[in-house]
Order: structure tokens, then sequence, then C-alpha cells
């Protein structure tokens, strides 16, 4: 009796192969990488400087980011390199280039 092994064909690939393929085709992996790192904002600034962050969003590589404190905005612009290291880190790719809090 004859066992038959299955082989794998070339073109199988894992589902996140896949699905990193296909977001790259699309030209939504720069955008998926984005929504993480705006999603990451508390985790990395913590809850009181994201209690005062009315708004953030990222537009050609920028962060900007909305604050209710002129006095934390202050703060937080002495950081910025800082801040903008710890985030693309987070989401293990250079997403953003400069942080403009307003």
């Amino acid at each position: 009796m004859l066992i038959s092994t299955m082989n794998k064909r070339s073109n199988d690939q894992t589902l996140k192969a896949a699905i990193d393929e296909l977001l790259k085709t699309f030209h939504l992996d720069e955008k998926m990488q984005e929504v993480k790192l705006v999603n990451s904002w508390e985790k990395i600034m913590g809850k009181a400087v994201s209690n005062r962050t009315t708004q953030i969003f990222i537009r050609d590589k920028k962060l900007f980011v909305y604050l209710n404190s002129a006095s934390l905005r202050q703060e937080l612009h002495n950081e910025k390199e800082k801040i903008t290291r710890l985030l693309n880190d987070e989401v293990g790719t250079a997403v953003i280039r400069e942080i403009i809090f307003q």
C-alpha cells in the first residue's frame, strides 16, 4: 500500500505572508503602520498625556498632536526627537520623521 504524501505547492504561503503581500500590493502597509503608531500613543506617552491629547493624526510622515495644555505642549516639544524614536521603535519601522505639537 502506497502512502501518498502531501506535497506543498510552490505558491503556498502562510496567512500572514498572504496578508502582508496583499497590503503591499494595495499600498496599505504604510497606512497600517500609521494606525499602529497612533494607537500606541497612550501606551508610549501614558494616560496623563493621552487625556490631554485632543486630536492625533499622521500626514506626510509628520505626526500632528493637538493638546489642550500649553505647558505640556512645551514639555513635549523639548522631547520631540526622543518621542519620535520611541513611537517608531514601537511599530518597528520609521513611520514618522517629525512631530508637530499644536
